[in-house]
């Protein structure tokens, strides 16, 4: 193993070593109660399933965790002695159960879930506004890459479509720099057309006929397009981005959907848009929305050969 491999496996063992600390789970219970981690985190997993409205098996809860079936078994069992949860047999196939809290176990549940808030409220507390936002993109970014990019449920229900807020703008064009020169290699004249379009967008507003949209999950910025008048009756969609934090959670297609949706309120019999072969992705997005490839050209752009294309929708 070389020298780099062997400080990357000591910085992630010291990282562990830090964060289990920070959390407290080396305690012999968890959160003050008389349950360990991971006790508390199966009633967890019940009562987040009790709250979607989801039927949840023990071998679901075992996939999850990733727990020993012999341990997990033990578990359940010691909880309904206790009365924390009940087994409710399937009506399709008898030889499966569901699971789910009790009103004993819904009560014992709550102070300890209530506790599990205050603590990350305080973690959260002895850092100013930016320094959580780093560190919950950090957390973020660890998730997303040891898990492969799976998407939970609870992202999905933590992202939200906004307007602009101050500083916004400038995001808008230090992202889609910094991704597309990541990405795709663009260089300083691409960063400088982002600057001109969130420009003629800001000094040019006509609320009554456009719009620019935020993406946020958990705070933080995650996305943006914008939809901007072209002509009396066209609409031209611009800077549609969607953060690497942010994909995968169908932002794209909910933010070009707004784009269409408030194009037909404001008028318009047809939107446009300019942009490039390479962007897979988004053409993808635009191609379910119902646009159709009208003309595509190659062109040398940003130090890259690419290949403009040109879409347009019919309202």
């Amino acid at each position: 193993m070389t020298a780099a491999g062997q400080r990357r496996i000591a910085a992630v063992r010291r990282f562990n070593r830090f964060y289990t600390r920070q959390i407290g789970v080396l305690r012999k219970t968890y959160l003050g109660s008389s349950y360990s981690l991971a006790e508390m985190r199966v009633l967890y997993e019940i009562a987040q399933a009790d709250k979607l409205g989801e039927r949840l098996t023990a071998s679901d809860i075992g996939r999850a965790l990733d727990l020993d079936a012999g341990y997990l078994s033990r578990v359940l069992r010691n909880f309904e002695k206790l009365g924390l949860i009940a087994r409710k047999t399937s009506l399709k196939d008898a030889r499966q159960s569901y699971l789910a809290l009790t009103a004993r176990g819904a009560k014992t549940f709550a102070p300890f879930e209530r506790r599990s808030q205050q603590q990350a409220a305080a973690m959260l507390g002895k850092l100013k506004p930016a320094q959580q936002a780093r560190l919950v993109a950090a957390m973020d970014t660890i998730e997303t890459l040891l898990d492969g990019g799976a998407v939970k449920p609870a992202e999905k229900s933590n992202t939200i479509l906004r307007a602009p807020r101050h500083g916004d703008f400038g995001w808008i064009v230090t992202r889609h720099a910094q991704l597309y020169a990541q990405e795709y290699g663009w260089t300083d004249p691409f960063e400088g057309l982002c600057a001109q379009i969130v420009a003629d967008f800001v000094n040019k507003y006509d609320p009554k006929r456009e719009r620019c949209w935020i993406a946020e999950m958990n705070g933080e910025n995650v996305g943006t397009v914008m939809l901007v008048k072209d002509a009396d009756d066209v609409a031209r969609i611009r800077l549609l981005l969607v953060d690497p934090k942010g994909r995968g959670l169908g932002l794209g297609a909910r933010l070009v959907d707004e784009c269409i949706a408030f194009a037909r309120e404001a008028g318009y019999t047809k939107i446009t848009l300019w942009t490039h072969g390479v962007l897979t992705a988004a053409r993808h997005i635009y191609e379910n929305a119902g646009f159709k490839l009208t003309s595509s050209e190659k062109r040398r752009s940003w130090s890259q050969d690419v290949v403009a294309e040109f879409w347009d929708l019919e309202l």
